[in-house]
């Protein structure tokens, strides 16, 4: 297929934590709100004269400084992040907000305060609690923090309008990069995508770390370059994948699965699209904060929450999305070392496999992925299997 326009423009942005955009926006007297996890409701760090960035290690290699502070059996993604801030990667942001969600990245937002690696004058870090179960008392607690921890130390520190009007103006923003996202993933569903998961990605992941009003124009200008885009008349994949999973923010990671001949076709990780790129609901009867709050807690798909009605969720949305996407197979991925994780990969695999009958492949992987031939090897044989499979079908056989 002929590249697309602003593809490499998205590449760009994502080799640098501070990127172009982000430079852009702190120029303009803009407040950077960084954070490290998406239980952190994205649109409340987006009021007029915020922006915010999910942090990223782009271009990880060595983590001493970073194994030091936190151990070589903690995650990958938390000493790198550590090991970037104590480089000095991070001086742009002017606050940052941590979930308590996971020890791991808990430990490196901790190491990052008590090795002041921000000099920003004005700087604050805030560690929020966030719920266990999504019910009524869990969503009191969110609200709670959300408008102790991120709301009233914005307004305190930088003067931001937090204002019921300000909050509508911030959903409505989000809505429409979240809206602009979905579209173009809505190719993805097509017999012979027009997009792959390696371009679907890099898009994706660039509203995580950059200003979203900035990606507008861009966004928009792919979606219509879609529209009459023609893949490819000969397929260069072999089969179709859902990616489930912990956070993939290394762009070789959906490249490699590709070019091994699985075709990423829909997303279920953090910073993906699903369930991170939907639209938020507003009513007029209740606070913009609860409504947002509501929404982030009962969309989640996070491995955190362990109550059976999560547990049981997050095995038909994935499901549910395979059918969407027309997906021959699963790939589960997990970050190593990642406790909540692990537990979802082990049960999930099976039960993805053993009941709703998807073919999976079960993975762990390093934060920065690479040119790994190992990875590589299995995906091509899972892919492989999957043909055979189809296969045995035609004819009859065993699915």
């Amino acid at each position: 297929m002929k590249d697309l326009k602003h593809l490499y423009f998205f590449e760009k942005l994502l080799d640098d934590a501070n990127n172009e955009l982000v430079r852009a926006a702190k120029d303009e007297g803009r407040v950077c709100v960084g954070s490290v996890c998406s239980l952190v409701p994205e649109v409340l760090l987006e009021l007029p004269g915020t922006f915010t960035v999910r942090l990223r290690a782009p271009r990880t290699g060595s983590m001493e400084m970073g194994t030091y502070y936190l151990t070589s059996f903690l995650c990958e993604y938390s000493r790198a992040l550590l090991e970037r801030a104590i480089e000095g990667g991070y001086q742009f942001l002017d606050c940052l907000i941590a979930p308590d969600a996971c020890a791991m990245i808990n430990r490196a937002v901790e190491n990052m305060e008590l090795l002041e690696t921000m000099t920003s004058e004005k700087f604050f870090y805030q560690h929020m609690e966030v719920p266990m179960k999504a019910d009524d008392n869990g969503l009191s607690i969110y609200v709670s923090e959300c408008k102790r921890k991120i709301l009233a130390p914005l307004h305190e520190v930088y003067g931001i309008d937090i204002s019921e009007e300000a909050l509508r103006k911030a959903v409505e923003n989000h809505n429409k990069v979240c809206e602009l996202i979905s579209k173009i993933g809505e190719f993805r569903k097509e017999e012979n995508p027009r997009i792959t998961g390696y371009e679907y990605h890099m898009i994706t992941l660039a509203s995580y770390v950059c200003p979203k009003d900035m990606l507008v124009d861009k966004l928009e200008e792919t979606l219509e370059e879609l529209k009459t885009r023609e893949p490819d008349t000969k397929k260069n994949w072999r089969a179709k994948v859902v990616m489930v999973g912990s956070e993939i923010d290394d762009v070789d990671m959906i490249r490699l699965v590709e070019e091994s001949g699985a075709l990423v076709v829909a997303d279920r990780f953090c910073f993906g699209a699903m369930p991170g790129r939907e639209v938020i609901e507003l009513n007029d009867t209740e606070d913009v904060v609860t409504q947002v709050c509501r929404h982030y807690m009962y969309a989640s798909q996070c491995a955190r929450y362990m109550n059976s009605e999560k547990i049981n969720g997050r095995r038909a949305y994935v499901d549910q999305i395979a059918k969407e996407y027309h997906a021959d197979g699963i790939i589960y991925e997990q970050m190593k070392f990642c406790d909540y994780w692990a537990y979802e990969r082990m049960v999930g695999s099976h039960v993805l496999r053993e009941e709703y009958g998807y073919p999976v492949l079960s993975v762990d992987r390093p934060y920065a992925i690479g040119s790994s031939g190992q990875l590589r090897t299995r995906v091509q044989a899972f892919v492989e299997s999957i043909e055979i499979k189809k296969i045995h079908k035609k004819q009859g056989g065993a699915k």
